[in-house]
């Protein structure tokens, strides 16, 4: 779908792309404007099955949030953001309100990708920009490649080779290790949200 842009800024172009696609995920990655279009069925129990999951070891008692959906504002350009699928947040991450409802980094612990059309983007722009973001822990659920990447710890803005897990195992996750939040995400529900 075309449509016609006359804004004087980016983030104004990415303001009317939100407005004339509705159900598209609109983001500024590096500097570009990225739209996704809306999730599949599948994609969204993926997303519910985590809420679930992360209740159920008391995330929200150690002081978290999970969210989906929710912005947040990158250190890669001057309107740049994301909106990952999935994360896993401070309590408090209101107060950490950037603009355009984005949120600062340092109240991200966890964020979460499933895989859509546009893979690229979350097998590559977004481990580089999470990374930069200081982003402790980067799960990709890669429906293209039938696999789950984690990354880990990035260090000067880089995150090491990620742990790569295949169906029938278990992701093991422990996010922030200061709170004890432990638990194994089964891999299979990860990229098909069956559970």
């Amino acid at each position: 779908m075309a449509v016609m842009l006359h804004e004087s800024s980016l983030s104004e172009a990415a303001d009317r792309l939100w407005e004339e696609l509705p159900g598209h995920r609109v983001e500024i990655l590096n500097g570009s404007i990225v739209v996704t279009p809306p999730p599949d069925g599948s994609h969204q129990d993926v997303l519910t099955w985590l809420i679930e999951e992360f209740a159920s070891v008391g995330t929200r008692r150690a002081g978290l949030r999970y969210v989906a959906g929710i912005g947040l504002w990158l250190p890669t350009g001057p309107d740049d953001y994301a909106v990952p699928d999935f994360s896993l947040v401070d309590a408090d991450y209101k107060d950490a309100l950037v603009e355009k409802n984005c949120y600062a980094p340092h109240v991200f612990h966890l964020v979460l990708e499933v895989t859509s059309s546009n893979w690229t983007n979350d097998t590559a722009t977004k481990v580089d920009i999470y990374a930069r973001a200081g982003i402790p822990a980067y799960l990709i659920a890669d429906r293209k490649h039938d696999e789950v990447l984690h990354y880990q710890n990035p260090i000067d803005g880089k995150y090491p080779d990620p742990v790569r897990y295949k169906r029938g195992q278990t992701v093991p996750v422990c996010v922030p290790e200061s709170v004890g939040i432990t638990l194994g995400l089964s891999v299979d529900t990860l990229l098909d949200g069956d559970d």
